[in-house]
């Protein structure tokens, strides 16, 4: 579209009404969450969470129109600054932040709280589109990624360090762009074998066998059974199974020595063994024999079994008790429905309690009567599935994934790199925050406390959103 032609008329109008909607929508649904039966407040009054939300709202608005005025330009020429000025912002907070609710990721400037975090986002998703957008780069080496790791690694560990833990795995979302952008899928099957592997140890951890634990040996059998299937599937060498029979024979006769002969055996011990022994006979492949492509298989079982050797020493050093009960819960190890588990509950009865078409507005009785606790920050969806039911949930999803797929349309039909790599950052944000946040209020993923973007109360998560939405509705109007 000629850049000569009226700014309003260059814009992505569809996008913005659909970010209107969101909002409205998310304004009212605050509005019916923290609305008392006893005693009845007005949407406006500014002492209750709806009239503040208004608020934001207002100054969100304002935000955008300033976003839209400024330059495109100037998002790519000061995408380092604006980095840098972030990740030192990130760092001070850590310093002077109050303690609230155990953690220290909100600066206070009189009655307004402040979440630095929400703003990382955004300066992250710039410094990569404008660092993947230099001339001719793409995705070679580790030399090309090792620099994106760092942007991405440098404010999440800050995020971390501030005891923020759901803010920080925001950032994984950075992955898809990369994947999108050129890097090899086998890295993100690394993800995804990591968190299969992580679930496996400590779901089964407490079950022994001799010295044992069945967790670890359930995992480097799925190790095993990947260099099987790698080596049938990908390579078409029948060797595999040579080295799939050598494990079971391993493992069949360490258990006879144990159960009939009563022989003390550890077998995390041996199942540690035949995967070396395995990557062993597959280096063997490749050098004596000539089999091509073998390191990759070997590296990812090595990795595995260091990774899953420490996995129950992460568990249960590195994160905090809240956050192991709550993957306890989830995954079905503990069942606590007074603690850990009380807000996953309750927002699952909510929402159940609203059948097909809901109870309607304003007549919720588990938000009403506060049964859900965060019910208008990162529960707010159980307002939505119990005021308007199976239908109105449906409604909200279906435009949440409009709006999905409009930004990949935008990001796609972008003529410079910058932009285009900005949109998909854009875009998986969002998609990261509506997939984990509905997820924990279905009870479907651990409860790591991220808003749902537009909806749940709160100026900083509102204004972050907004000014990431914004900037790539200005690179859009700037197209040739």
């Amino acid at each position: 579209m000629p850049r000569n032609r009226p700014l309003p008329q260059r814009l992505d109008w569809t996008i913005i009404i659909i970010y209107l909607v969101l909002v409205i929508m998310g304004w009212l649904s605050v509005y019916g969450a923290s609305y008392d039966f006893e005693n009845p407040a007005s949407i406006f009054d500014f002492d209750q969470r709806a009239g503040k939300q208004f608020i934001w709202i207002l100054t969100g608005f304002a935000i955008a129109g300033i976003v839209l005025l400024i330059d495109a330009k100037v998002y790519n020429y000061f995408a380092y600054i604006i980095y840098a000025t972030v990740v030192v912002l990130l760092i001070i907070t850590i310093f002077i932040a109050p303690d609230i609710k155990g953690s220290r990721s909100w600066i206070v400037i009189g009655s307004v709280n402040f979440q630095p975090a929400e703003t990382a986002k955004v300066a992250t998703s710039l410094v990569l589109a404008r660092f993947m957008s230099a001339y001719n780069y793409k995705f070679r080496t580790w030399k090309d990624i090792f620099p994106l790791l760092g942007f991405v690694l440098l404010p999440m560990a800050l995020i971390i360090l501030q005891k923020e833990t759901g803010s920080a795995l925001v950032f994984i979302a950075f992955f898809l762009v990369f994947y999108r952008e050129g890097m090899n899928g086998i890295i993100i099957l690394f993800g995804l074998l990591a968190v299969l592997l992580f679930v496996i140890v400590i779901r089964f951890s407490a079950v022994e066998i001799g010295s044992g634990s069945l967790g670890f040996i359930l995992a480097m059998g799925i190790v095993l059974l990947i260099q099987l299937v790698y080596s049938l599937a990908f390579r078409k060498d029948k060797q595999g199974m040579v080295a799939l029979f050598g494990a079971v024979a391993i493992a069949v006769v360490s258990y006879v020595l144990f159960y009939f002969f009563e022989v003390k055996i550890n077998f995390n011990y041996i199942a540690i063994a035949i995967i070396f022994l395995s990557a062993i006979f597959w280096i063997v492949q490749e050098l004596f024999y000539r089999k091509k492509q073998y390191r990759t298989i070997v590296l990812i079982s090595i990795v595995s079994v260091i990774f899953c050797y420490s996995s129950e020493y992460l568990f249960e050093r590195v994160l905090q008790p809240h956050q192991q009960l709550r993957i306890k819960v989830l995954l079905n190890m503990e069942d606590d429905l007074s603690g850990a588990g009380y807000n996953v509950n309750q927002s699952k009865i909510a929402i159940g309690s609203g059948g097909l078409f809901g109870k309607g507005f304003l007549n919720g009785t588990q938000t009403k009567l506060k049964y859900v606790p965060e019910q208008d920050t990162d529960f707010i969806f159980c307002t939505v599935g119990e005021e308007h039911g199976f239908a109105g949930s449906i409604a909200v999803l279906a435009l949440y994934a409009f709006l999905l797929v409009r930004l990949l349309k935008i990001a796609e039909r972008q003529h410079y790199a910058f932009s285009r790599v900005y949109g998909y950052c854009v875009a998986s944000i969002l998609f990261f925050h509506l997939v984990i946040n509905v997820g924990m209020v279905l009870g479907l993923m651990p409860v790591i406390g991220i808003p749902l973007p537009f909806f749940s109360y709160g100026g900083s998560s509102l204004w972050g959103f907004t000014v990431m939405l914004f900037i790539l509705i200005k690179l859009d109007s700037e197209k040739r």
